[in-house]
């Protein structure tokens, strides 16, 4: 028996198909998800749904004919928003997580601050309440009968399904959404208008794919990626690094905390999340200026830097340098930069630089264990790590190992969200309290 995950990310599709038995990735691939529309305004980050959903349906279908899966699971890029009307289908695009009207001025201050004020919960721009009530401030979407994110709206075109039904994990990356309940905040159903779509909080099927094959609710995608690469989620510490960061834990209670987001998980428990707004793009950012600095002398900075960056990480420490590598804020402070701090004439040097950046991306993920670590059952044995940050640079693999204090063991799993939304199918299929 196999069992499938689809992934719809931002940028890309990924698909695993798993042995029911053994767990292990029969196959797993990666295609380029749908491009990103025109955006006229700069603040605009939107993508056309029913071309990502026509992407979706032919991946599923060309493995479904292949490896015939007892069942489908889903997940897909968090926060972002499609308005729908009563029959199910999409209103307008799909406004990305990465869409930016929550930061424009609505009265005097942001959008999102303004909500999140309004409301009592944790808001940032991105957020498909947010975005959604912006448009409804402007005349657009007013008439949407329901949200919904992308993975829920893929499984409603998988299944037919006339209306969205999301796991609490997805709901609440909308925004509005009480964890500790499990049902969206009363204020914010009337911020979007009545148009807040049903939830659940537990694993359900959505229906069944035309050949009859059961589709199981899209899962978050942070939750999926922790199902995936850690095994043992009850006790597992999970560090993801790409463009972003995180740290994640799983506790058996709902925390508050100005640190870290409490996310739901599967069967009652609640992920703790602390991420990092800029994670691996501080090391882009570095990248960036190194070549810039190579094309001010007159050198070729076409070709990527990493590799000569990493190995100079390898073979020097920071030699008292530290950078703050919060150069875009964090969820609570926002406005908050980086720095960079303790220079001399001895370690104002590239490798240096490069050294103090990587543990700066370290530290902050450290921070946040800290903040998370009084709530955890147990203190964890190793820390987990996964995102093609921590995958391609060695040295940052150390350097998390030491900031933690923790031995580093890199998943074995590719496509890890694609592998957890299988497993959460799999669960479902098999009976299992999820």
């Amino acid at each position: 028996m196999t069992i499938l995950g689809l992934d719809i990310g931002t940028t890309t599709l990924s698909a695993a198909v798993l042995d029911a038995d053994t767990r292990a990735a029969l196959h797993t691939e990666t295609q380029p998800g749908a491009p990103f529309l025109p955006a006229p305004k700069g603040y605009e980050r939107m993508q056309d749904p029913e071309e990502t959903a026509r992407r979706a349906l032919a991946l599923a279908g060309r493995l479904s004919r292949e490896f015939a899966p007892a069942a489908i699971g889903l997940t897909g890029q968090m926060h972002g928003v499609v308005p729908l009307d009563a029959s199910g289908c999409a209103l307008g695009p799909l406004f990305t997580w990465q869409d930016g009207r929550g930061d424009l001025d609505e009265g005097g201050s942001p959008l999102a601050r303004r909500l999140s004020e309004e409301i009592g919960l944790p808001l940032a721009t991105g957020y498909g309440l947010v975005t959604h009530a912006f448009n409804r401030r402007h005349g657009l979407y007013e008439n949407a009968a329901s949200l919904a994110t992308i993975g829920a709206y893929v499984g409603m075109r998988l299944t037919g399904r006339p209306a969205p039904l999301l796991h609490a994990s997805d709901a609440a990356s909308l925004g509005g959404y009480r964890a500790d309940r499990y049902a969206f905040d009363g204020h914010a159903a009337s911020v979007a208008g009545g148009a807040l779509p049903e939830s659940t909080a537990r694993g359900a099927w959505l229906g069944n794919t035309p050949s009859g094959v059961p589709v199981a609710v899209s899962i978050g995608d942070n939750q999926a990626s922790f199902l995936g690469a850690a095994e043992e989620p009850d006790h597992a510490l999970l560090a993801n690094i790409g463009t972003g960061g995180q740290i994640s834990a799983c506790a058996g209670r709902f925390v508050e905390s100005p640190v870290f987001d409490t996310r739901p998980f599967t069967a009652g428990r609640y992920l703790l999340v602390c991420s990092s707004l800029c994670g691996g793009r501080s090391y882009a950012i570095l990248e960036r200026f190194f070549r810039a600095c190579a094309a001010l002398a007159g050198a070729d900075a076409g070709a990527p830097l990493y590799e000569v960056m990493n190995r100079l990480a390898g073979e020097t420490g920071a030699g008292g340098l530290a950078v703050d590598t919060r150069f875009a804020g964090t969820r609570a402070e926002p406005d908050r930069r980086g720095a960079i701090t303790g220079l001399s004439e001895d370690n104002f040097t590239p490798a240096h630089l490069i050294r103090a950046t990587l543990e700066g991306m370290a530290r902050e993920l450290f921070e946040g264990y800290e903040a998370m670590r009084p709530y955890l059952a147990q203190p964890p044995e190793r820390l987990t790590a996964s995102g093609n940050a921590v995958r391609r640079n060695p040295a940052l693999r150390r350097i998390l190992g030491e900031a933690f204090s923790l031995p580093v063991a890199l998943s074995p799993w590719r496509e890890e969200a694609a592998r957890g939304a299988a497993l959460f199918a799999l669960a479902l299929l098999r009976g299992e309290d999820v």
